[in-house]
Formats: C-alpha cells, sequence, structure tokens
C-alpha cells in the first residue's frame, strides 16, 4: 500500500490518515449533539446550550471553534448592539447528516446489546 502524503494542495495535514483525522474530531462527546442540533436550523450559542443541557460553556466554545475550523459550521457575528452570534450547517456540514445519522440509527438499534456485553464482560472479568 503506497504511504499517505504529509501534505496535499501546498497544506501539511498533522494527521495525514483521513480517517483517524476525521473521526479524532467528529468523534468527539460533543461534536455530533452540536450537529445534530444545527441540522433544521440555526441557532445562537446560549440556545445551543440550552439544547445541549449538560455541557460547559467552554466545552460548547471549543466544539463550535473546532467544528467552524473544520467547515462543518458558519459562524455569522450581526454587528448588533449586543453582538448576535449564530451557528448553522454549512454544505460540508450537511453533507455528513447522512452518515451521521445512519451511524445514530445504529446507535440506537444496538444500544441495548452493547450494555449487555458490557454486563456479560464485567461478570467474566469478577471469575
Amino acid at each position: 500500500m503506497p504511504e499517505l502524503e504529509n501534505e496535499i494542495g501546498g497544506v501539511e495535514f498533522e494527521q495525514p490518515c483521513p480517517i483517524r483525522d476525521v473521526l479524532d474530531r467528529i468523534g468527539d462527546q460533543w461534536s455530533l449533539l452540536v450537529l445534530e442540533a444545527l441540522e433544521t436550523r440555526t441557532l445562537r450559542f446560549n440556545e445551543l446550550l440550552r439544547e445541549l443541557g449538560d455541557i460547559s460553556k467552554q466545552m460548547l466554545s471549543r466544539t463550535l471553534k473546532h467544528l467552524e475550523q473544520d467547515g462543518f459550521i458558519l459562524r455569522t457575528v450581526y454587528p448588533e448592539v449586543p453582538p448576535r452570534v449564530e451557528y448553522c450547517l454549512t454544505e460540508l456540514g450537511r453533507s455528513f447528516l447522512v452518515p451521521m445519522q445512519t451511524l445514530i440509527g445504529w446507535a440506537d438499534a444496538n444500544h441495548r446489546a452493547i450494555c449487555d456485553a458490557r454486563v456479560e464482560y464485567g461478570r467474566k472479568d469478577k471469575r
């Protein structure tokens, strides 16, 4: 198998493996939930905070920054007093909804089996 290049179009990648690079970002605890919240509408920071419930302001801010940096969401600042900032999905973010919904559906359908397997593993481990 040919070696992956660390550079494409003059841009050097921190992680040359596309799978690892993307999953490191969207596979965290909050990114999928943020993307799902933005699926049908544009939201402000505090609306996202309420929607997600148990995320800290700092973690939401960091997650939004990473999703914006990777092109999944667009952050729009309106020149008003007080400033209004809104977040929405980009075309790239919208294109990710199909595989994301497939993953969410799979997780929903198999969550019980996974939990049961964990319990069974715990029983074996104690023997």
